[in-house]
């Protein structure tokens, strides 16, 4: 039978839902519970403490629901908090980090490019991350503003076009051979950012990799859910309701909470 207990997920919104979607995929006998703090989003403008505060609260909630594992699905909150995280609870705790690594190994021009919250750039993981690739050219840009379009429903808007724009032009520019998403909102705005970009730039997340992160440590702790039931996938939002079911394509098991 194995460890039916849920994989708690939170995000500041509706953005982790792209690192549910991967888990989802890759362990599709795991009961899931996720949590969008939209109320509080973007964690990117907050400070070091309010973000930490914020995990903290949101920790708890899914503790409460007896999660056995906690999936940090916000880069934000990761960069910002995971130390203080894993110091206070003794459930694992899986971060998510902008993908550099990769695209730094991968990288042909020796330049790539990175769209993330002002939080994780200015995090100490994430500057301790990029000085390890000093060989490489690395354009960071803030996404201001994007994650309050997603939030709000307008990915296709002309204002995310425009936002989204004005941010890619200038790496284009320099040829960025890859461009990192530092936020777990911003696969939502892939097909956008296609739009925009070459089709030699190759577009990285971390969905994939904190997937089977989470696998692995499953399977390391003999956490992994054996049934063969039909799993549960529950969702909680102090947001908006429509846009986080407009965003995961179905309406069951989506509840709106204060939290």
């Amino acid at each position: 039978m194995g460890n039916v207990n849920a994989i708690g997920l939170f995000d500041s919104g509706i953005g982790g839902t792209s690192i549910w979607k991967a888990i989802n995929e890759l362990l599709p006998n795991e009961n899931t519970i996720y949590l969008a703090d939209s109320k509080n989003a973007p964690y990117g403008l907050r400070t070091k403490e309010e973000i930490v505060a914020l995990c903290y609260k949101n920790v708890d909630f899914l503790l409460e629901q007896n999660c056995k594992i906690i999936v940090v699905a916000c880069n934000t909150a990761t960069t910002n908090a995971i130390k203080e995280l894993r110091a206070k609870y003794t459930v694992p705790i899986i971060g998510i980090e902008p993908a550099i690594k990769t695209a730094a190994n991968r990288t042909e021009t020796q330049t790539i490019g990175i769209l993330a919250t002002k939080g994780t750039l200015n995090s100490e993981l994430f500057n301790r991350q990029v000085e390890s690739f000093a060989s490489v050219n690395i354009m960071e840009q803030v996404g201001y503003g994007l994650v309050e379009l997603i939030e709000n429903g307008q990915i296709e808007s002309q204002e995310m076009t425009q936002l989204l724009t004005s941010y890619l032009k200038p790496m284009i520019e320099a040829d960025i051979d890859y461009l990192v998403l530092g936020c777990s909102h911003y696969p939502y705005l892939i097909p956008a950012i296609q739009k925009i970009i070459p089709e030699n730039i190759k577009i990285i997340d971390s969905g994939e990799a904190v997937a089977k992160q989470t696998k692995s440590i499953l399977e390391n702790n003999n956490l992994l859910n054996n049934s063969h039931g039909k799993s549960t996938q529950i969702f909680y939002t102090n947001g908006n309701l429509t846009v986080l079911k407009n965003i995961l394509g179905f309406e069951e098991n989506v509840f709106g909470r204060e939290f």
